[in-house]
């Protein structure tokens, strides 16, 4: 298969909300039902331009994105049926050496994750008992 990383753009948000809300809901199931209400509202009334976004795609579809903020990774999400080959490792290689991620936060519920980036070479620096939004889910944050 072929993939490619293009910057995103606003005709890509509809297909974007549709991974995230996918791969949330395959990866974050320690979220309470209203918590992910929450930040589905949230997200869907977010103007992803303020951050440096760049999506992958397949020959047709988006099938993931990274999202950057100066040096922080502030979100990398993939569709669920691409999730275990090697895709998000690219979306993370692609932030680190092109657009110079260095950190990020990583729910510590989320051992996947976090393991995915401990494979990486991230390290985790501080732990907060609540996540940004005030909820109880602990934060791991880390960096190379």
């Amino acid at each position: 298969m072929n993939y490619h990383i293009e910057p995103y753009t606003e005709k890509d948000r509809a297909d974007l909300l549709i991974v995230w809300e996918k791969s949330v809901l395959a990866t974050h199931t320690f979220l309470k039902p209203q918590d992910f209400e929450e930040i589905r509202n949230f997200l869907y009334s977010m103007d992803f331009s303020q951050f440096e976004v760049h999506c992958l795609w397949d020959s047709k579809s988006l099938i993931g994105f990274i999202g950057i903020d100066g040096a922080k990774i502030e979100m990398l999400f993939l569709h669920p049926d691409y999730i275990g080959q090697g895709l998000g490792k690219r979306l993370l290689q692609f932030a680190c050496s092109s657009l110079n991620a260095t950190c990020v936060d990583v729910n510590e519920q989320n051992k996947n994750a976090y393991e995915f980036y401990l494979n990486f070479g991230f390290k985790t620096f501080e732990r907060t008992e609540k996540d940004d939004l005030g909820k109880d889910y602990p934060i791991l944050r880390m960096k190379l």
